[in-house]
């Protein structure tokens, strides 16, 4: 029982820790996230040398290697525990309950690091006329005619839509992994609740991995270059301005040139 109660404590303090980032995040967002647009690199220190462009700063390089890690983490895991035929990767990742136990506290990981990407990109996440217009030219999109893509800001409208994605189903995640997790907590716990949350959770999880493959397309072999800029931080002006010229004609301050 004393188990039990501290166990349940650790599960109060985190549902309570949520709520204030939650707080947090919202009270950041109505102030205009002024202070997050003083930490964000100026347009004219973008500019670097030997014809390159700064995309992503080191903290923002760091948030998405944590998010990106521990989603890999939670991918195997919560497919070795979905399907008997994939219970190996279970074993990979440090036996049964090694993969039982983190799985959780990696889910933590993750919705805290994607909550912290929308306290940095969401006022960057808006739609506009030209999302719309992207994405009626999806369709060029795919086929890697550039020219007839009509211009990106720093994220087209297809990385806004993983975004949002990503964020929304993070907190379905969230909600029902922690009735999963814990559902003596709940005075209001039922076998249909129950199986609700299991439903919410795997739905979510498949969307997410749908949306993962889609990240992967769009970084790796979408947009040649995308891949390395999240690890060294930079690409080439050549890249800003094929891939987001609306973005590389607020940076240098120039009118947005043709795609070559």
């Amino acid at each position: 029982m004393a188990r039990q109660r501290g166990h349940d404590r650790w599960i109060g303090r985190i549902v309570r820790a949520l709520f204030a980032l939650w707080a947090e995040g919202t009270r950041r967002r109505r102030l205009g996230h002024q202070a997050g647009r003083r930490k964000n690199v100026s347009h004219p220190q973008q500019i670097i040398p030997h014809g390159h462009v700064l995309r992503y700063t080191l903290r923002e390089r760091l948030v998405h290697w944590i998010a990106g890690v521990s989603y890999v983490y939670l991918l195997g895991t919560g497919l070795a525990f979905w399907s008997p035929w994939l219970f190996w990767l279970a074993a990979a990742l440090g036996g049964a309950q090694v993969s039982r136990t983190l799985h959780s506290w990696a889910g933590l990981i993750f919705v805290g690091a994607v909550w912290y990407m929308y306290v940095m990109w969401a006022p960057q996440m808006k739609h506009t006329d030209d999302d719309r217009r992207w994405w009626k030219a999806l369709k060029y999109y795919s086929t890697n005619q550039d020219e007839k893509m009509p211009p990106a800001g720093r994220y087209n409208a297809g990385q806004k839509f993983l975004f949002w994605g990503f964020f929304w189903c993070s907190l379905l995640l969230l909600l029902s992994g922690v009735f999963l997790w814990a559902p003596q907590y709940f005075a209001w716990h039922s076998l249909l609740a129950m199986r609700i949350a299991v439903l919410v959770h795997a739905s979510a999880a498949l969307f997410t991995i749908g949306l993962f493959m889609i990240h992967l397309y769009m970084g790796i072999f979408a947009e040649r270059g995308a891949f390395g800029s999240v690890i060294r931080g930079d690409v080439s002006i050549a890249f800003a301005k094929r891939y987001h010229p609306t973005w590389y004609k607020e940076i240098v301050g120039e009118s947005s040139s043709p795609r070559k």
